[in-house]
């Protein structure tokens, strides 16, 4: 009998479903085992590579599963997809993993250690609280709308309406007034909560050497340089600022066909938060360059002068993330470029 050489694993919160399959690729087995068997099962198993899609618990197998012996291998989902035959069920999906993994050209996603992981428990947490925020905020406005008291868009504005429920002498329904200022108290709460957050993230920038060298670049700060080092896969994971890029999905989507090139959006993959912050700092940076009508970057300079701010928004975001690749991979820090005289 064949030795097995590869096992798909189809992770679940209770039921996992694995594929075996020997080096040639035929079939071994097919095992449903719950939760409590999976590490006995493996362990009897000769070292092999074992291969799981990425999902929430999916680092926490692969740290489990090294420490028996075996090579683990994580996928993301969407390249195992087209591995899947007609029907979508746990024994199919075993079995896709086990096929994807083979492939000469796949692309793996690197094991994260318990330590990278609670270093993303701050970031998780605050855009917890932040939407929480954003709701509240567009709830207080939703409610003293039907009132006929509306303010300007952006947080800095809530103040008003904020003082509109605490006044007494405004025409806000007495049967309303107690629930509004329980919105209020609330969005106090989490403002607290999310300052609470950023001195704590503030204070890792400060402790950080390689933070505060990404904090060098213009357009990042002490969250998004602690969001790079905690978020970020090691440079040595991409062979060019431009591999890296593409991870985070600032590079536009390729609909290309017959000779024609297409380029559409970004194709927004990779790590969501890392490019929201890339794009938040890209965007103030440009908006004060358009406030002052000037810049000392004369690539931006260029940028604006012939580009509409959004694609130049995105376009910097791009070229922030290769220097912070560069950075990352190389040491040093950022050198602004010398202005053409």
């Amino acid at each position: 009998m064949s030795e097995v050489s590869i096992i798909g694993l189809d992770l679940a919160k209770n039921v996992f479903q694995m594929h075996g399959a020997d080096a040639s690729g035929a079939v071994l087995f097919r095992k449903k085992l719950r939760r409590d068997q999976v590490r006995k099962f493996l362990a009897a198993q000769p070292a092999c590579t074992v291969a799981m899609e990425t999902c929430a618990s999916s680092h926490y197998w692969a740290r489990e599963i090294a420490r028996l012996g075996h090579e683990v291998r994580l996928i993301a989902p969407d390249y195992v997809k087209p591995f899947v035959k007609r029907q979508k069920n746990d024994a199919a999906d075993a079995e896709a993993i086990c096929e994807a993994v083979q492939r000469p050209t796949m692309r793996f996603v690197a094991v994260k250690s318990a330590e990278q992981q609670a270093a993303a428990v701050v970031f998780r947490a605050r855009d917890l609280l932040v939407r929480q925020r954003t709701q509240t905020i567009n709830a207080i406005r939703g409610h003293l709308a039907e009132f006929g008291m509306v303010a300007a868009q952006g947080p800095s504005h809530v103040a008003k309406l904020v003082s509109a429920i605490e006044d007494r002498d405004t025409d806000i329904p007495e049967l309303a007034r107690p629930i509004l200022r329980l919105l209020v108290e609330q969005l106090r709460s989490l403002d607290e909560r999310v300052a609470l957050l950023d001195r704590e993230l503030a204070r890792r920038a400060r402790e950080d050497a390689e933070a505060k060298r990404l904090m060098t670049i213009p357009g990042i700060g002490p969250i998004t340089a602690t969001a790079l080092v905690a978020l970020a896969p090691m440079a040595q994971a991409f062979k060019r600022g431009r591999d890296f890029v593409a991870w985070l999905g600032l590079t536009p989507l390729q609909r290309s066909t017959g000779g024609k090139q297409k380029l559409g959006e970004t194709s927004r993959m990779g790590e969501r938060t890392l490019r929201r912050l890339l794009i938040i700092g890209a965007s103030a940076a440009v908006r004060w360059a358009m406030r002052k009508g000037s810049t000392a970057d004369p690539w931006l300079a260029r940028m604006l002068a012939r580009k509409p701010p959004m694609l130049v928004i995105v376009a910097l975001a791009n070229k922030m993330a290769r220097i912070v690749w560069a950075l990352m991979a190389r040491g040093g820090t950022y050198r602004a470029p010398a202005a053409a005289k």
